[in-house]
């Protein structure tokens, strides 16, 4: 389906896209490799509201949009990683869309959800397309000319109980990759082949010690190898960064509501102070923790987060007795199970004890029994809460005992 598109700068966006299609990860026959848990619904809807609603208490086929999917790498592993599910998946660029087609038929990623769909549309035109449990748009809105109305725009289209993940640029970590995109704009070097190498020039002339070199050299250069990362970094036509608090008011204003970081371990203190003055940061409010980390951390060059179409006041599971009579689900996103010492959902090392290896063979093996029936070991609940913390273990209530905990 092709339609008119209502942002003005979309053909340019749409003619650059077409040139270098973005992302350049290569195609391969069978399952993407790995996983992103940010991608599995069940994961993200744990990790966003503290647990997940029993199977007799769910309703009908999931729906997900993956909204500005580019060269199909993401809406790879939303097929994969959503089995069932109904996916649409739309892009501007017909060159991108082109590769993505041939990434999921070589994948088989259509093969494993009931509908797939990959249109060229503009996620501002999709008013007749109803709306979604999740919706995915990294790396997107910051691209459009007026990035309000795209969150909008998605917003109209996610489910009253439905969530949206997003990746938008940051100001701080972009410092020297904005000012290498004014320098090259200043040198007309343009956005296409010509850009391309004088890009790469440019970093090749600069002296050794220069910020700009450095900072390619260290932190870039292996993600811009090839040529499309590259032209996406340093020489896209339109784009928008914002700090934290631009980025709150971005979201306040869509009338949608923040869900958290899906990378909250960036905005733990913890992870920059210790002693007095982690105390100190940890007595602050969470918005004024995160305020302290975007000034401790300068290298922080996106924000990934979720929000919500209505506000989210998580399962907090306050006490064993409500814990044990809800059943459990092993995170699907676990590279090397079973096993003691395996990689986790955000391809971490984890070392998980033999009591908690034999509770998590004990909830695949019995799917829907109340932690309290399947295993009768007194530390079962503070087993569980272990498992938890570490994204292994996903809770699963009925709707009756939900009312309890919310």
């Amino acid at each position: 389906m092709n339609t008119p598109p209502s942002d003005v700068a979309t053909p340019v966006v749409s003619d650059f896209y077409d040139r270098f299609p973005y992302p350049a990860d290569p195609l391969q026959d069978g399952p993407p490799p790995g996983y992103n848990w940010r991608w599995c619904h069940d994961s993200v809807l744990a990790a966003v509201k503290g647990g997940l609603k029993a199977q007799d208490s769910k309703e009908g086929v999931i729906r997900i949009l993956d909204a500005g999917c580019g060269t199909g790498v993401s809406t790879d592993y939303l097929c994969h990683l959503n089995p069932g599910a109904e996916i649409l998946a739309v892009d501007i660029s017909a060159g991108a869309l082109d590769v993505a087609r041939e990434r999921l038929r070589r994948s088989g990623g259509a093969e494993q959800v009931r509908s797939l769909r990959q249109e060229q549309r503009s996620l501002l035109d999709l008013q007749d397309e109803g709306v979604f449990d999740y919706i995915n748009s990294v790396g997107v809105l910051h691209h459009l000319r007026d990035p309000l109305a795209g969150l909008k725009a998605l917003g109209q289209r996610l489910a009253p109980q439905g969530i949206l993940h997003l990746f938008l640029y940051a100001d701080a970590g972009r410092w020297e990759i904005h000012r290498t995109q004014k320098a090259l704009e200043l040198l007309d070097a343009g956005t296409g082949s010509d850009g391309l190498r004088l890009g790469r020039e440019l970093f090749s002339d600069l002296p050794e010690t220069n910020r700009l070199r450095r900072t390619h050299d260290q932190r870039w250069a292996l993600d811009t190898q090839a040529d499309a990362n590259f032209a996406d970094m340093y020489l896209h036509p339109q784009e928008t960064s914002y700090d934290l608090g631009r980025l709150m008011a971005l979201i306040k204003a869509s009338g949608l509501y923040f869900a958290g970081f899906s990378n909250p371990s960036v905005w733990d203190p913890a992870r920059l102070l210790k002693g007095e003055l982690l105390s100190r940061a940890q007595a602050l409010s969470p918005a004024d923790q995160w305020a302290l980390v975007e000034q401790l951390d300068p290298d922080i060059s996106h924000f990934e987060f979720f929000v919500s179409a209505q506000p989210i006041e998580p399962w907090r599971w306050p006490n064993d007795k409500t814990l044990l009579q809800a059943s459990g689900r092993r995170q699907s996103c676990l590279w090397g199970w079973p096993s003691k010492s395996m990689l986790g959902p955000d391809l971490e090392p984890i070392s998980i004890s033999d009591e908690e290896l034999s509770l998590l063979r004990l909830v695949d093996e019995n799917p829907d029994v109340p932690l309290g029936i399947l295993s009768g070991d007194p530390t079962t609940a503070s087993l569980a809460r272990g498992l938890m913390s570490k994204k292994l273990l996903l809770l699963e209530a009925n709707d009756a005992l939900l009312s309890g905990i919310t």
